[in-house]
């Protein structure tokens, strides 16, 4: 393992958030279904071009790892904290019969040498999970398992996450709660009924961790105003929804579920960037709860599609891949986004898409093209955009 780099106190304000998707080690689910040791490696190590001159497969500098290993985990977390990311955001999921591809925050990272070195928050994406590993051209994927939940499934969730996560000391705070993210609102108040049963479920979550001794909990929303994942309804005004629900924040996952990447014209990073921004801005200025921007590193799911099969885009994984994701594109857009998120009060973050979604093409990790370049590229971007913090590298 190489040597750690010096480390980089992550901004007081805002704190720099990477989304974290865990399906890079085994988990019995899906051997069960894919044979014995399968990950995601495996579609990445499949992927081909599509096009002229279309980076694929894209191959990982650090190899194809086992994040539930905590010396894997240790370098990750040593090389996010050393350019600037105070916080992974573990995509977390929690189906009606239990959890699901929980190793790398539970082995990996809960048993690094260094967790201390960074704080972990989850955004629970409760969203259908859907075969695409690969799938096929104009078939419809099965579904696997259904994102609803019944309410004593959510009430063990809760207390699930109060005494697994919640009271560790590296567990991510805003304003002094735990933070939790929901990723799919509309099939969670289908869960309950309702918009309004769905409120007062969150209520009662409210109380359950309350009645653990805690403080409270930040409810944090995932908005989208265009879905990217098949099943995913637009909706106009996203923020102003989850604020109409009771949560205190909202963020992005994705560019892609606020721009069209599908239309013509609409697949350029910088043009991307700019719709997106202009978005966030009248959303930052109009919701009445705090929402954080966020910054999408690139965009390819090809890998999910299958590599013998003709490929078109059409409905993701068949998507048209973001061009001119360059590192440095890439710092500027993480310079914006600290800027916009600055006249906020109290504490902010900015949420990057992600530190790993390799099959989605949306990655920090290095590979064997850019190398570094886009940790580096962020790190001076929170260098120079956000004088308020004390960065030192």
């Amino acid at each position: 393992m190489a040597s750690p780099e010096p480390a980089a106190s992550a901004p007081a304000n805002p704190t720099i958030s990477a989304f974290y998707f865990p399906n890079y080690h085994a988990d019995p689910r899906n051997e069960a279904k894919y044979g014995r040791g399968w990950t995601e490696w495996d579609l990445l190590k499949g992927g081909v071009p599509r096009y002229p001159n279309h980076r694929q497969p894209l191959v990982p500098v650090w190899g194809y790892e086992d994040e539930s290993d905590p010396q894997v985990m240790q370098r990750k977390i040593t090389a996010a904290t050393s350019h600037g990311i105070g916080n992974f955001i573990f995509d977390w999921y929690h189906y009606e019969d239990g959890p699901f591809l929980s190793r790398a925050l539970d082995e990996g990272f809960l048993g690094a040498p260094n967790p201390e070195g960074m704080t972990f928050a989850l955004m629970w994406a409760n969203h259908d999970w859907i075969d695409i590993f690969p799938q096929k051209a104009g078939r419809p994927p099965d579904l696997h398992y259904p994102g609803k939940v019944s309410a004593a499934a959510f009430d063990r969730i809760t207390d699930h996450i109060i005494e697994r996560y919640f009271s560790r000391e590296n567990y991510f705070r805003m304003d002094g709660l735990p933070f939790f993210s929901i990723y799919h609102l509309d099939t969670l108040a289908e869960s309950f009924g309702g918009e309004r049963e769905l409120a007062r479920a969150l209520e009662k979550m409210r109380r359950r961790v309350e009645q653990a001794g805690l403080p409270g909990v930040h409810l944090n929303a995932i908005g989208w105003n265009h879905g990217s994942l098949q099943g995913e309804l637009p909706r106009t005004r996203p923020f102003h929804h989850a604020a109409e629900l009771g949560f205190d924040s909202a963020t992005s996952y994705v560019w892609v579920h606020h721009v069209d990447v599908q239309a013509e014209g609409l697949n350029r990073y910088d043009v991307m960037a700019d719709l997106y921004f202009s978005m966030y801005e009248e959303a930052r200025d109009t919701c009445p709860i705090p929402v954080f921007p966020n910054v999408t590193v690139g965009w390819d799911p090809s890998p999910r599609t299958d590599p013998g099969g003709p490929w078109k885009p059409a409905v993701y994984p068949y998507s048209q891949v973001l061009e001119g994701n360059t590192p440095e594109a890439f710092g500027r857009a993480v310079r914006q986004a600290i800027d916009l998120v600055s006249p906020l009060p109290g504490e902010t973050m900015v949420t990057l898409n992600a530190w790993n979604e390799w099959t989605e093409g949306s990655y920090l990790e290095p590979d064997t093209v850019y190398g570094m370049a886009y940790l580096e590229a962020l790190r001076e971007a929170v260098l120079a955009g956000a004088p308020r913090a004390a960065c030192a590298v």
